[in-house]
């Protein structure tokens, strides 16, 4: 039981609904004395003469509804403020398209990054069996090679026998090398028998060595050389390079097919392997004399940075999407929305 000191909501609903009938009782004799004790209002006509204006066209100080008009507080169907509350809601658009897109880079973010674990697999599994054809006894090379076959034996130590042809030789660059402009010298190995000469890098060296004339005789051999070097697959030309312009003997990068339908050889491509000292280098190319690359596997592994990159990106937008999302509204966008059904 309950003590009756409590009140409960529809006991404070009737005295509030009373309390307001009184307060309507109250306004509405004052305004009837105001009414019956205020001068009448007079209005000139067209023709010059007053007329009293009537005194039920004033307009209402309230509007009081009257009485009989409003539902009792014992009445059922009754309703105060007490049983239908305001609502507190925020008002207008929440989130715009940005958040669309904020949603998108995670998922694109993500996906990229396991695109990259699986390049970093591929990568990995490529340079191994590269390296694992380094390490073999090099292999003499075929006096005619089936291009197709190159694929296969691609990074394949290899060693031929022959003679330069220095009248046919081919400068690729310019290419960098310990801060110094240079190019690549490419000169044609005639072996015996026809159709069987392929074309060698032999190395770099400086650009002020370009011409032949400045360079001595120990740089340009004559009679039969050995060259041992790694049979490569022709190269690729990226967007950015320039085509070749081989009427004026430039070349931007080395176009085998190009450079072996120019000095009639096989489209076969060998680098020259070397592996000199600190002094023998600074020698070679005080000389002019090409320094060949060493004999190792130099492709770019850098696919565990894109990894940690992708992800990252996943993760930080991820955590941006969740605080969009979750941040509460700020008191300017609150608004206070009166229930309609309220009166």
């Amino acid at each position: 039981m309950k003590s009756q000191g409590w009140l409960t909501p529809q006991c404070l609903a009737r005295r509030v609904e009373k309390a307001l009938e009184a307060q309507a009782r109250s306004s509405s004799t004052i305004y009837s004395y105001s009414a019956r004790t205020s001068h009448p209002r007079c209005s000139r006509s067209s023709n010059g003469v007053l007329h009293q204006s009537s005194p039920s066209l004033r307009r209402p100080f309230t509007h009081t509804t009257p009485r009989s008009q409003r539902p009792s507080a014992d009445d059922p169907a009754f309703t105060s403020i007490l049983d239908n509350p305001p609502e507190l809601v925020r008002t207008g658009r929440r989130h715009g398209p940005g958040l669309i897109i904020l949603a998108i880079i995670p998922v694109t973010a993500f996906l990229l990054g396991t695109w990259q674990v699986q390049r970093l697999g591929w990568k990995t599994e490529l340079i191994a069996k590269f390296e694992d054809r380094i390490v073999r006894e090099p292999l003499p090379l075929p006096l005619r090679v089936d291009p197709d076959a190159i694929h296969d034996f691609d990074f394949r130590r290899v060693r031929a026998r022959g003679r330069y042809r220095h009248d046919q030789e081919m400068l690729v660059g310019p290419r960098m090398r310990d801060g110094e402009q240079g190019y690549m010298v490419i000169t044609p190995l005639e072996r015996e028998g026809e159709g069987s000469t392929v074309l060698v890098n032999r190395g770099w060296i400086n650009k002020k060595f370009r011409r032949q004339q400045d360079r001595p005789a120990e740089a340009l051999p004559k009679g039969e050389v050995e060259v041992e070097g790694l049979l490569r697959e022709p190269w690729k030309k990226n967007m950015f390079t320039p085509e070749n312009r081989p009427d004026k003997n430039e070349f931007y990068f080395p176009d085998v097919k190009q450079m072996a339908a120019l000095t009639g050889s096989q489209a076969v491509w060998v680098e020259q392997t070397m592996e000199p000292d600190l002094l023998q280098a600074i020698d070679m190319e005080s000389k002019g004399i090409p320094i060949g690359r060493p004999a190792e596997v130099n492709l770019r592994n850098n696919h565990a940075q894109y990894i940690f990159t992708w992800y990252g990106l996943a993760v930080a937008t991820s955590i941006m999407f969740y605080m969009v999302v979750k941040k509460p509204p700020s008191d300017i966008s609150r608004r206070v929305r009166m229930n309609k059904e309220w009166t």
